[in-house]
């Protein structure tokens, strides 16, 4: 065995965009699902394996929460890797017990389990509780002693055989040695049949302010607990993608970490879970903004709104807790036109005021989602735009500025990833903003773009 550790070494994979990997992630049929108490270095494995960050590393234990998907392949057999957060068996904090039904349910989602523990620290009494955890599993384990940074620290993986396990391995998460032979081990208890590729699928994504009830929507959607919930604002940390595929949808559900004000952001990891949020909303087709009924409209869910907006993301704004408010006659109506106020002037966002715990509404909220995904996507016919648009624009000209007047010739969709036109005219530098407004409301109305933030441009013919 150390022999192989200078014989093997996994070098730290290229890195690929988010949403292509988790999309593979879900296509795959092998899983490998990494286990273990907290702070062993199971996210720096990960890391490693899919060549990425979008596992959260960091000193403080317990950091990984949520089950975190990846894809890699070794030998040329390709396979997802479910990092989970650190197991503490019989302890009293609200996380312990939801991290322990995340293991639970990684290990039921995996082909094979890599238990991983820390050679530093030794055997200990979790590491015990870990084990018996994953004995009560018919998955084959291998067992992984991670933190054997160089040769002459291999003696300390036989600490470990009194656990039972017949695979184990002497590895070091942070520099790859002695990964060779496990992977080779492991992918040899996949299926070796190629898997089959999927189309490419849109990503909606779950962003609003800590403790709005985004991990309940997705979970309700889902019927399962895919995500911790607890009443702890900011339990979320990694962005995680789910495949939905009922009711006639079919697309990626995107949960992410709460988007909190940077005055608010003390912590590293934290910060990191922003950053995460923004590279999904910038990564995603449609963002469900979701904010709590019984606090209304905040600064910060401006700032998401902008965000979104900003990149050209098709927006649905999710009104949650509806259920908790007062409400008579009249409230849905001067919620709705507070929330349009505050946004304006992009107000035509599709607004559905829902109540996840009670799981009111919340397919309308998909529907919506899909109905501004295609708005996202519609290419208008030139001549069909200059057909409606042109006389409009010719009843209602750019104001004379200078004394000079504005003719408005022709118009056209551009080809980008949201809806783009361009006006052409004499004196595009005569057209000010507010007509500039005008020209996008008229596009909305007449060709239906609810929910899409749009550019338009005046060029000179």
């Amino acid at each position: 065995m150390l022999t192989a550790y200078f014989r093997q070494q996994v070098p730290v994979r290229q890195k690929h965009p988010v949403q292509t990997e988790q999309s593979k992630a879900i296509r795959m049929g092998n899983i490998l699902a990494i286990v273990g108490r907290p702070n062993v270095g199971k996210s720096t494995f990960f890391n490693r394996m899919t060549g990425s960050l979008e596992a959260i590393v960091d000193p403080t234990s317990g950091v990984t929460r949520d089950r975190h998907y990846g894809h890699s392949d070794w030998n040329g057999i390709e396979f997802s890797i479910i990092d989970t957060g650190g197991v503490v068996v019989g302890g009293d904090d609200v996380f312990e017990h939801a991290i322990v039904r995340q293991v639970e349910l990684a290990i039921e989602e995996s082909d094979v389990i890599l238990f991983m523990v820390d050679a530093r620290e030794g055997l200990t009494p979790l590491d015990k509780d870990v084990a018996d955890m994953i004995r009560r599993s018919p998955k084959k384990a291998f067992l992984a002693v991670n933190k054997i940074d160089s040769p002459d620290k291999f003696h300390e993986v036989s600490d470990f055989y009194s656990l039972g396990f017949k695979e184990i391995y002497g590895i070091s998460s942070s520099n790859g040695g002695g990964t060779g032979d496990l992977l080779d081990a492991i992918v040899m208890e996949f299926d070796k049949a190629t898997p089959e590729t999927l189309p490419d699928l849109p990503k909606f994504t779950v962003v609003g302010r800590p403790n709005v009830g985004k991990s309940s929507f997705v979970n309700a959607l889902l019927g399962v607990e895919r995500n911790i919930v607890t009443p702890v604002a900011g339990t979320t940390r990694d962005s995680i993608y789910t495949r939905y595929n009922s009711f006639g949808f079919d697309f990626l559900l995107v949960d992410t970490a709460g988007l909190r004000k940077k005055s608010k952001v003390f912590e590293n990891i934290e910060f990191y879970s922003v950053m995460r949020s923004i590279r999904s909303i910038e990564s995603s087709e449609v963002v469900f903004l979701m904010i709590d009924a019984t606090q209304g409209w905040e600064s910060q869910d401006m700032n998401i709104f902008k965000l979104a907006q900003n990149n050209h993301k098709g927006i649905v704004i999710i009104v949650n807790k509806w259920d908790l408010v007062e409400k008579d006659t009249h409230t849905h109506k001067y919620y709705e036109e507070a929330i349009r106020k505050n946004i304006a002037p992009f107000s035509d966002v599709p607004i559905v005021f829902t109540s996840v715990l009670n799981k009111q509404r919340i397919h309308k909220a998909l529907e919506e989602a899909t109905a501004v995904y295609e708005n996202r996507k519609k290419r208008i016919p030139t001549r069909k735009l200059n057909d409606v648009l042109l006389p409009i624009f010719a009843g209602t000209p750019p104001p004379f500025i200078k004394g000079k007047e504005v003719k408005i010739k022709y118009i056209t969709q551009i080809k980008t990833a949201y809806p783009s036109f361009v006006i052409f005219c004499n004196l595009p530098q005569y057209v000010k903003d507010p007509y500039k407004r005008f020209a996008e409301n008229r596009i909305r109305e007449e060709f239906n773009f609810t929910g899409t933030p749009m550019e338009v441009y005046f060029r000179k013919k």
